[in-house]
């Protein structure tokens, strides 16, 4: 820290008491100056051979008010007038950047100008600053900090300024020319650990990151960091980056619990207008703070029910960045007095404004964007990102026993058009609301398990599927269908036909046959299959003989996929044929031609009858 020392004579200013200071000296004291509750024992001379203020209160003194002087408004209160007064006596004075701003605001009320005498206070105080105080990084903004309690003063003296200038110039500059010593207590530099590429096991100068001043702006009050960072955004010469980092870092210093999605009930009106105040600070750039940074705001925002504005604002930055966020930022609570426990309606918005912003993308500047991204997303990775990040957020709030089936639907259905490659996030979400909600009714159930292409799920996926008591017969048989048709496509067989009562119940109808089902049937498909059904229908798995079946080339195939073949065509087997069977006894329609695809063929060529159940 830089100082200056003044005046060469010992300090003889004495202290009575917590109000009484005097001079300790000879001669009789002749003038009382009070300044807020102290009185100063002084003399004449020394105080109006420099201060022309002083000279003229004095000069109104009469017989009513003897030798007392009043003087309340001075700012910087007794301490600095005190400074001035041990100047005026030539007493030694150290001046740092704690008490400069004071003693500057004092001496020019006290008008201790160079008119009055040579080498006067207010001079001796500008040259400090200038050659020294607005040289120094720290010292800058400790002065900075120091004017807040002095205004209107330090504000027309332009101390505020030219501190604000200060600190921006050096914060601009290029890094290579820092030289002075600045707090830094974020992750080191790749150089710094070691990992450098040109890391050779000799210790080289250290590289200045350009973030290296974003911690010392964290010491400031939010009305002196806007105006530092709209300083040295006007300059122009930091990168949106290394703003939207110093933003970041001063969130996390000024607003507790803010990381973890917490904010304090106390002083709610100063930390909305922090929050407030870093929304309008946040850089033009779209990407310039991460898209968790941003969810994270607009939590604050909401819990701290900040203005419309901001909160507008920081939804359209979100939902431009909405492919890199994760399910746990979109994690935001609903209102205590909603029954939920997440706002959805939140999300569901965020999702739809992207889903604009990204139909108005102009189709060059699309293509240029998606080229940047990693190949396997392919041309519309940013659609195929939030559609899987919407996946994980439907599991995760499925386990909200109030969440209505509409408000689950309707968001899935947003992302319904984009094609991704698999649906296991969106199985995992359907089968968590199945799993929390029991009671819902059989629409409600098919119309959820509607937003599933059962084509699109893994094996696993379908090894689940087909053993979920949960999910609609008509489900079960989709998923084992087309994944026994995935299977004979890899072995290079054709896929066999199927009765039309089966399939209607995939997607697109009969395709053609002359069968359909019966209204009752179409009940029986969509009804949840028991307990005891999958019981019966994992008991049937032991019937089959599979262990011979080989494929295309006539290798034996793994135990694995053993297993999973026949347990798919157990199952398909069981429930196609009971299903169907039921049905048809209870609407009299069993037929010379049904009969004969049923247990005597299946007896006699039972290759043949596991064709016709195509499982």
């Amino acid at each position: 820290m830089k100082f200056m020392k003044l005046g060469s004579k010992p300090d003889s200013f004495q202290t009575d008491g917590d109000h009484i200071r005097y001079v300790a000296t000879e001669l009789a004291t002749d003038i009382v100056v009070n300044v807020g509750d102290v009185k100063f024992y002084c003399h004449k001379f020394p105080l109006l051979s420099k201060s022309a203020r002083l000279q003229k209160l004095v000069a109104t003194l009469n017989d009513e008010n003897g030798d007392e002087l009043h003087i309340q408004d001075i700012p910087g209160g007794p301490g600095a007038f005190e400074i001035c007064a041990k100047f005026c006596y030539g007493m030694t004075v150290t001046l740092n950047a704690y008490n400069v701003v004071a003693a500057r605001c004092a001496a020019e009320y006290l008008e201790m100008y160079e008119t009055v005498e040579k080498g006067n206070l207010i001079y001796k105080i500008d040259v400090f600053l200038n050659s020294s105080i607005f040289r120094s990084w720290k010292d800058s903004i400790t002065v900075l900090q120091s004017t807040k309690s002095l205004l209107p003063w330090s504000e027309e003296l332009k101390v505020v300024s030219r501190s604000l200038d200060s600190i921006a110039s050096k914060a601009s500059i290029d890094t290579s020319m820092v030289e002075w010593s600045y707090t830094y207590n974020r992750k080191k530099l790749p150089s710094e650990n070691g990992n450098s590429p040109q890391w050779n096991g000799v210790r080289k100068q250290q590289t200045v990151p350009k973030d290296w001043w974003v911690e010392d702006l964290c010491e400031l009050r939010i009305d002196l960091y806007k105006r530092v960072i709209t300083t040295i955004k006007t300059k122009g010469r930091v990168s949106g980056d290394v703003i939207g980092e110093a933003l970041n870092a001063y969130t996390m210093r000024r607003l507790p619990g803010f990381s973890k999605g917490m904010i304090p009930n106390n002083d709610i009106v100063k930390y909305r207008s922090l929050v407030e105040t870093i929304v309008w600070l946040l850089p033009a750039e779209k990407g310039t703070v991460s898209c968790s940074f941003l969810l994270r705001l607009l939590r604050a925002a909401i819990l701290l029910d900040c203005g419309e504005t901001e909160r507008n604002e920081l939804m359209r930055r979100i939902s431009q960045q909405l492919p890199e966020a994760t399910v746990t930022d979109l994690l935001i609570r609903a209102p205590a007095e909603e029954a939920t426990i997440y706002d959805v309606d939140i999300v569901h918005n965020l999702v739809a404004s992207f889903m604009t912003h990204i139909s108005r993308t102009d189709p060059v500047k699309k293509e240029f964007l998606e080229s940047t991204r990693s190949p396997k997303f392919g041309p519309d990775a940013s659609k195929v990102l939030v559609a899987k990040l919407i996946d994980g957020y439907l599991a995760e709030i499925a386990r909200d026993p109030n969440l209505p089936v509409s408000n689950f639907v309707n968001l899935a259905e947003i992302v319904s058009s984009v094609s991704r490659p698999c649906h296991d996030g969106l199985y995992r979400g359907i089968d968590m609301y199945l799993k929390e909600h029991p009671g819902i009714s059989k629409s409600e159930r098919k119309r959820i398990c509607r937003l599933m292409d059962c084509k699109k799920l893994s094996a696993e996926a379908c090894m689940h599927a087909v053993q979920n008591e949960r999910l609609p017969l008509r489900v079960v048989v989709q998923v084992l269908f087309f994944e026994q048709a995935r299977a004979t496509t890899s072995s290079g067989s054709s896929t066999p036909d199927l009765p039309g009562s089966i399939r209607a119940l995939l997607p697109g109808g009969s395709h053609g046959s002359s069968r359909s089902t019966t209204t009752n049937t179409e009940e029986d498909w969509d009804s949840v299959p028991t307990a005891e059904d999958i019981k019966a229908l994992k008991g049937e798995l032991t019937t089959l003989r599979l262990s011979g079946e080989t494929n295309r080339n006539g290798t034996a195939k793994t135990d694995i996929e053993r297993v999973a073949v026949s347990r798919m065509k157990g199952l398909a087997m069981s429930k196609i044929f009971s299903k169907l069977k039921s049905s048809k006894e209870r609407n009299g329609e069993i037929s010379s031609s049904d009969t004969s695809e049923s247990p005597e063929e299946t007896k006699s060529t039972p290759s043949v009858s596991r064709k016709h159940s195509l499982s």
